[in-house]
């Protein structure tokens, strides 16, 4: 069934109450992605155990070679672990997950991890040393090497820092010498976990548009975990938004039908904006009232 809501396009699908949302076309003029690199990534009817807590379950994703996918949720809710397991970090405890065909079984050069903290950089190495690493252990020659941290330095941005040690640098720029540390193996998917979270707006800002012109030039498909609403709609082609947990699930998924660079002020944008924030205050207000802290708060707010 399909109903139109103020240019959104509303799918109910069937199962755990999900809903598949596609925002009204416009006209789009985005720079399409390199092609070649990316890889298809593909979850379904995926669930994640720890023992009996149940993290996600009945996961359903087909993510196309060179998409950006947003996963947003309210916390909690198993966004970083269904990140984890694409990953290869951890094994889903039912269904399949697959990455350009084939199972994912355990960490892979294929599959790219961008963390939020940029200490995963090692200290004691250059910039260039950090990002030809992945290239080093496979044995590539010397002149290879240089070759892609010069490739990849430049991508991000930062050739002039190569001979630098990551404590002399900023915090944005010490995540893009992560970037382009992943990079330089060459994933087909690069998969990012709140990779900005903690730093600056300013500084934040400016890596959101470089990750978008890094996305575009590379082909990567990329999945990208975030809270921020916003940063979503600025980078995503399709935005996964997830129940809260425990058990969480894929409550609705939306295609960010914009041209590139985003336009916040769109109408269609701020459409977008407005549904994705109902959806997420859902799930908040669900685990408040799980947590019992639904009614007191009211409460409270009502002595006040």
């Amino acid at each position: 069934m399909t109903e139109a809501i103020k240019g959104i396009e509303k799918e109910t699908v069937p199962g755990e109450g999900a809903v598949a949302a596609t925002t009204v076309a416009v006209a789009r003029t985005p720079t399409e992605p390199a092609a070649g690199r990316g890889a298809a990534l593909r979850v379904e009817g995926a669930g994640i155990s720890f023992g009996d807590f149940r993290a996600v379950q009945g996961i359903d994703l087909d993510i196309p070679a060179g998409e950006f996918l947003c996963l947003l949720g309210p916390s909690g809710c198993g966004k970083s672990t269904l990140l984890s397991a694409m990953a290869g970090f951890i094994q889903v405890s039912e269904g399949t997950l697959t990455a350009g065909g084939a199972p994912v079984r355990g960490p892979d050069p294929e599959l790219g991890m961008v963390f939020q903290s940029s200490e995963v950089l090692f200290d004691w190495m250059t910039v260039h040393q950090n990002v030809t690493f992945g290239p080093r252990m496979r044995g590539v020659s010397r002149v290879e090497q240089n070759r892609v941290a010069d490739e990849f330095l430049g991508l991000v941005g930062l050739r002039h820092c190569a001979d630098r040690y990551p404590g002399q640098l900023s915090g944005g720029m010490r995540q893009r010498v992560q970037i382009a540390r992943v990079l330089a193996n060459e994933p087909g998917v690069v998969l990012m976990d709140e990779p900005f979270g903690a730093l600056d707006a300013q500084t934040r800002q400016v890596l959101q548009q470089e990750t978008a012109r890094i996305w575009e030039a590379s082909g990567c498909t990329v999945v990208f975990v975030t809270h921020d609403i916003d940063e979503a709609i600025l980078l995503a082609d399709r935005v996964a938004v997830m129940t809260a947990g425990p058990a969480a699930s894929i409550k609705s998924l939306y295609t960010v039908d914009l041209p590139r660079p985003r336009d916040e002020s769109d109408p269609a944008a701020l459409r977008l904006r407005s549904r994705l924030r109902e959806d997420i205050g859902e799930e908040v207000r669900k685990a408040m009232r799980d947590q019992g802290l639904d009614d007191r708060l009211d409460r409270e707010a009502k002595g006040a």
